[in-house]
């Protein structure tokens, strides 16, 4: 046993009984040891003698507290940490399997689904570290291993420390991170780094997994100077099952720029997890996420039928809590309200939304009294994971949702951060009970998306506003309502304004609310004030990344401002958060075609087709994914089927500029002129009044010049 080995022996003898050394890297060497106290086998981690001068006791130990804070499935947990005289050690436990490198070694390169599978459980532990501002700085096969069929991320715990010290380490010639796996910007020494090269070190690591060798060879100079001067090698050429669409998606991920790369590690997984990086959508039943849920509207009891607004509205607001956590795929509620009204097998549900597990519920609500049962069903076997009833008073209704929400985060072991924790918990939108269910009542119209449903949803809205004049998502609400109004039914200046005061009372009563920011972007960018919007919109996705409303009404505003490149990157965004929407993917389309990307363009409404066709098989009357679809099958060279959803939509709404107007296309993208023209005059007739998207849309191009189309513009 060597010198090290035996001064740690003797040191730790009372905790742990030092074995044998089963590892070295470049800042440890790896002892296997017994804990005494707990009796189960460990691997302690001794840094070498130069870094743990370099480091320093106090720096280390505070550092790697931190660290160890770190919870995560992905994630190889720290133990222990501390000093044995001049040597620093951390304690971790012994995984039994063998390395990323120690299979490549044996194999060579990995079946293309099993490397995709290992990136994205190495991705879903880096993006937790970094919403815990921890970055890894040296991702490589050596720090992840395979253990029962699942890849687990090492040595967090020596990266962070070793992040702290980084510029005694760069004074004595001490690097972090591996050369071949490190990214432009830490080769190059740059003090502050962030999460994205922790993506680009998983990039590389992918790609040896499919390639059998890194991109850049060499000595570390030369590794060095080639990151920052030579293209990524062309993975195709090296493997033949590898897609364009996958090398797209690794290129993009080695960038060497970091604003060029994702922009997070979940970003990275879910392009890789889609066949089609410019159009990360996948149709709900296709794959079933590893931690997902579909909440179902819950069935009414009362007496009274016209309860339902307020059964309906507690499924809604825990799908809203639930959405916000980035470790669970929450089905969005168009899907599972689908199913309303249907006594399926929860099996079945759970296999046509995709979804590993089904919540479903019931409400009996008489006076001011309240009983909510509900139940966490598995979709694989059909059995309960749990199950609960709450006798409460009416105002207890806030405190039932969180309990049920909370109950759903530990049965299905999702791993908070911090910020998520304090989101499930926060105080309720509204103290006042009255207030709230006209709430629920506005939202139940809200979405049925139509003029005279908009139009009572606003009334409501107000009416909850009487009740409590501070009420911020109301304000918000009556934003939104008016929005619409005016970009899809009725463009008038009193619409504009009305989203615009509504929108700002609701950010001055709570400028922590995320959807409060969104509704103030997208009433700013009706009124065209596009910076102000987009510094909106960026508040609104800082608060809540996963709010679709704010990606998916950003990326319209950068339609209706000409800013295409931006417009596609934003849809990205939408389709990422919500897979199973049609609209972010079909719609991206557009700016696309603009420019001149037409490959990427068709690329996205095949997909699109797809989403959107297994959209409508649950809701068939959806007049708006009618239309689209139709949009996407014209331009599929489906004329026959294009047209009839066409005039299936317009059958359900005749007079409706919003579907008139999305018609038009169709006939417009058909080579049918006149009966675009008179769709179009007929949506501006009834009160369609968005000019930007007459100006900005490339559906419309094939009308442009013609008079009549010219004269329709300048009606607006």
């Amino acid at each position: 046993m060597t010198d090290v080995a035996d001064r740690l022996r003797t040191s730790l003898s009372e905790r742990y009984d030092i074995q044998h050394e089963i590892g070295r890297g470049g800042m440890a060497t790896v002892y296997l040891a017994q804990d005494v106290r707990h009796g189960r086998p460990v691997a302690v981690k001794v840094l070498h003698p130069e870094l743990a001068l370099s480091l320093g006791p106090e720096r280390f130990l505070r550092e790697i507290q931190i660290a160890a804070r770190l919870q995560h499935p992905h994630i190889v947990p720290l133990y222990d940490s501390g000093q044995a005289g001049d040597l620093l050690y951390y304690v971790m436990p012994y995984v039994e399997g063998e390395s990323l490198r120690q299979r490549l070694q044996r194999e060579g390169r990995l079946p293309l689904e099993e490397a995709l599978e290992v990136t994205r459980a190495v991705a879903s532990a880096l993006d937790y570290a970094h919403r815990q501002q921890v970055v890894h700085r040296d991702i490589k096969p050596e720090n992840v291993m395979l253990h029962d069929g699942e890849a687990m991320v090492t040595d967090f715990g020596i990266a962070k420390a070793v992040t702290a010290a980084a510029d005694t380490l760069t004074r004595t010639g001490t690097s972090v991170g591996t050369p071949a796996y490190m990214s432009p910007e830490q080769a190059g020494g740059e003090a502050e780094i962030d999460g994205r090269s922790d993506v680009y070190s998983l990039a590389t690591m992918l790609y040896e997994m499919l390639a059998g060798n890194v991109p850049f060879t060499g000595s570390t100079q030369a590794i060095i100077a080639r990151l920052f001067t030579d293209p990524v090698p062309s993975l195709k050429k090296q493997r033949d099952d590898v897609s364009d669409t996958l090398e797209q998606v690794v290129t993009k991920a080695l960038a060497k720029q970091p604003g060029d790369r994702f922009p997070t590690p979940a970003q990275f997984a879910h392009a890789l997890g889609t066949p089609g990086v410019l159009t990360p959508v996948e149709t709900p039943a296709a794959s079933k996420p590893g931690k997902s849920i579909a909440v179902l509207p819950f069935m009414n009891m009362s007496a009274d039928p016209e309860n339902e607004y307020f059964t309906d509205g507690i499924a809604e607001e825990i799908i809203n809590a639930l959405t916000k956590l980035q470790d669970l795929h929450v089905a969005a509620r168009t899907s599972a309200f689908a199913f309303k009204g249907k006594n399926q097998d929860i099996r079945k549900v759970g296999e046509q939304l995709g979804v590993t597990t089904v919540l479903e519920g019931s409400v009996r609500k008489s006076g001011d009294r309240l009983r909510v049962t509900a139940q966490l069903v598995n979709v694989a076997d059909g059995y309960q994971l749990w199950s609960e009833r709450y006798d409460r008073q009416l105002d207890d209704v806030f405190a039932i949702q969180d309990e049920i929400s909370e109950n759903i985060v530990k049965r299905l072991r999702v791993v908070l951060s911090d910020k998520e924790k304090r989101q499930i918990e926060k105080k309720p939108p509204t103290e006042n009970v009255e207030a709230y269910e006209y709430y629920l009542r506005a939202r139940q119209y809200f979405h049925q998306f139509r003029r005279a449903g908009i139009q009572y949803a606003r009334r409501m809205f107000e009416r909850a506003i009487e009740a409590d004049p501070n009420f911020a998502k109301a304000y918000a609400g009556i934003a939104d309502c008016c929005a619409f109004m005016y970009m899809y039914w009725d463009g008038s200046n009193a619409n504009l304004e009305g989203a615009d005061s509504a929108s700002a009372r609701a950010l001055e009563l709570a400028p922590e609310l995320a959807e409060a920011h969104a509704s103030r972007g997208f009433a700013l960018s009706l009124r065209r004030e596009y910076d102000q919007a987009r510094a909106e919109f960026k508040r609104a996705i800082e608060l809540n990344p996963k709010l679709y409303e704010a990606h998916y009404l950003y990326a319209r505003a950068c339609v209706q401002e000409g800013r295409r490149e931006d417009a596609v990157r934003h849809y990205r965004e939408a389709a990422r958060v919500r897979p199973e929407d049609y609209q972010a993917v079909l719609l991206m389309q557009s700016p696309l075609h603009g420019l001149g990307r037409h490959d990427e363009a068709l690329e996205a409404l095949q997909k699109g087709l797809e989403v959107v066709e297994h959209h409508l098989e649950l809701n068939p009357d959806d007049v708006r994914a009618l239309c689209l679809g139709a949009n996407a099958l014209i331009q599929l060279d489906q004329r026959e089927r294009a047209l009839e959803w066409a005039q299936r939509a317009s059958g359900l709404e005749k007079t409706d500029p919003g579907v008139l107007y999305n018609v038009a296309c169709v006939y417009a993208l058909g080579a049918m002129p006149d009966r675009a023209i008179e769709c179009l005059d007929q949506a501006i007739e009834n009160g369609f009044g968005h000019r930007e998207w007459l100006e900005n849309d490339t559906d419309l191009d094939s009308l442009r010049d013609d008079p009549r189309f010219k004269a329709l513009q300048q009606r607006l």
